[in-house]
């Protein structure tokens, strides 16, 4: 008995199948008279493809549909093997079969054989062959017949003509009287149209499931899966790590603060005499604190030169030099007991003349102070305070981050082009970034280090709090003036310089200290002004070297 139907439930189901792009077809003469395509399915839904094609004219074939757009991230896959009968190419998401014998003008009759993976699909409660059976030939078809063994009982089936995503029926379709053969038939088919069948089966009918092709899209490089996913892991790892080791080195110098702090936080004397802790000059402290030799550290050093009576410091009369200037005078003094960072300092600042004035500094000594920069990292690991210069291991991590992050970048892009691993690359432009800025705090005290940083604030706290302790008159001047290098450091020049000119009011001579002396008429009220404007002018003098800025 002929069985008749139209299923239209599978309309849906087989509009994902019909929308791959049709191929431009270049219209060679010729036609085929007859297509029978005698399709047969086995246990493990490899469909048996027996094709017996008629047909006129050279240059004749037929495109069967390889790949089948899904989703943005996968394809579904049909593969065509075990041809014979016919050439078989690949050309991109179709595989091109050209019948032998097609070098005559005459009819000729072809049988071709070959398999077809890939077209059983399970569903809820039924297994469906969904497939282009025939059709895709480059020339005009006049007849075609499909006839399907499926096995099993048909349980329904349609089949569609045209254009791949064609939702016209075709000619004609039945089942024989056992229900177990589905016959489709179609008349005329123009050139780059396709006849497409749809079985339903009982489920399990076969082993038989959909192949798939990963879509290589931006979305689809950037997946997560074993490869992947393994190196965000050790991502993860890596800086988890990194946390671990600037918690263990920066816990450890807070520790150390926290606990010895105190033992700074008194007046610097020892038997009457200035005594910093440890013995720390004013341009250490800076690098010790933030690993940064700053400029306003340099300033500092300056000072505390003149301090200690290397060189004077004379402020100019503005009506003479028509803006505030100062002047730098060397003393007569040998220069041994100075540390080598003080020491390049004083002859780049000199250079070959005995006076200079500090608007002359600005960008004429750059490599100097490049030298001076150099002289004051060597010194914090001179003192061992650091085990490495502190320049060189931010820019060994630095540079290893660059590197690590643009070595990423680059193999993100490639990636990207061909693979599914792209997130490989993202992960080392993660970790490279991670290092280059984890970098700028790697640089780690050591225990000594971390001691006289405490023994450092706890004197900062000192200095703070404005206390005077104690002194001979005579010596009041000259051990005030100690300090105040070191609340240049500290930000609190303001409240010392006011306490240093309190007390050289109470000598013989009120208008100048011996370190520092102001034009005419000028008296020590003026001084913490000068001392604000002179700390401000020689930050910016030594800031206009280009090579010293970064510092």
């Amino acid at each position: 008995m002929l069985v008749r139907t139209r299923l239209l439930t599978t309309v849906v189901a087989v509009g994902g199948l019909l929308t791959c792009a049709v191929p431009a077809y270049a219209g060679p003469a010729g036609q085929v008279v007859s297509d029978n395509v005698a399709l047969t399915t086995t246990d493990d839904g490899v469909l048996h493809a027996k094709e017996t094609v008629t047909f006129e004219g050279t240059g004749v074939r037929r495109s069967l549909v390889r790949l089948k757009h899904v989703d943005d991230r996968r394809d579904r896959r049909f593969d065509i093997r075990d041809v014979h009968g016919g050439a078989v190419t690949v050309d991109g998401d179709r595989t091109i079969l050209t019948p032998s014998g097609g070098g005559g003008s005459g009819r000729r009759t072809v049988t071709l054989t070959y398999t077809v993976h890939g077209t059983m699909t399970p569903l809820r409660g039924r297994q469906q062959l969904d497939w282009v059976a025939a059709g895709g030939w480059n020339v005009p078809v006049a007849q075609t017949q499909v006839t399907v063994e499926g096995g099993a009982a048909v349980q329904d089936l349609n089949c569609f003509a045209g254009e791949l995503d064609s939702t016209v029926g075709c000619t004609q379709f039945f089942t024989n009287h056992t229900h177990v053969q589905a016959e489709f038939r179609q008349e005329s088919l123009q050139p780059g149209e396709y006849l497409t069948i749809v079985i339903g089966y009982p489920p399990g009918t076969t082993s038989g499931t959909p192949a798939y092709d990963e879509r290589h899209t931006l979305a689809t490089a950037f997946t997560v899966n074993a490869v992947t996913g393994a190196a965000l892991l050790g991502l993860l790892v890596l800086l988890l790590g990194g946390v671990a080791l600037l918690y263990s080195t920066r816990g450890r110098d807070a520790r150390i603060v926290s606990r010895k702090a105190a033992e700074g936080d008194h007046a610097p004397l020892d038997d009457g005499e200035f005594s910093p802790p440890d013995g720390v000059r004013p341009g250490q402290i800076g690098t010790l604190i933030d690993e940064q030799a700053d400029v306003i550290d340099v300033t500092a050093t300056i000072i505390d030169l003149a301090v200690r009576r290397y060189l004077l410091i004379e402020e100019l009369p503005r009506e003479t030099y028509g803006r505030l200037d100062w002047q730098l005078r060397r003393l007569d003094r040998p220069a041994d007991e100075l540390m080598p960072y003080e020491r390049v300092l004083y002859d780049a600042l000199f250079a070959g003349r005995d006076v200079v004035r500090l608007s002359e500094l600005g960008g004429t000594f750059a490599d100097q102070l490049a030298a001076v920069r150099g002289a004051l990292y060597e010194d914090v690991v001179r003192q061992g305070w650091f085990t490495r210069r502190p320049d060189s291991e931010r820019t060994r991590w630095t540079t290893a981050g660059t590197v690590l992050a643009g070595l990423g970048i680059i193999g993100t892009i490639a990636l990207a082009l061909d693979t599914n691993l792209a997130l490989i690359g993202l992960a080392l432009v993660i970790a490279g970034a991670a290092l280059a800025i984890g970098g700028q705090y790697m640089p780690a005290k050591t225990t000594r280090g971390a001691t006289v940083l405490a023994h450092t604030l706890g004197f900062r706290a000192y200095l703070y709090r404005g206390e005077t302790p104690d002194a001979p008159s005579g010596d009041r001047v000259a051990m005030f003036s100690r300090y105040l290098p070191y609340a240049v450091v500290f930000d609190s020049v303001a409240r010392w310089a006011g306490t240093v000119a309190d007390i050289g009011g109470e000598g013989e001579r009120a208008d100048n200290l011996y370190w520092y002396e102001g034009p005419a008429e000028w008296d020590l009220s003026n001084f913490a002004e000068s001392m604000r404007s002179f700390t401000l002018a020689t930050s910016g003098a030594i800031s206009a070297s280009r090579q010293f800025r970064a510092i």
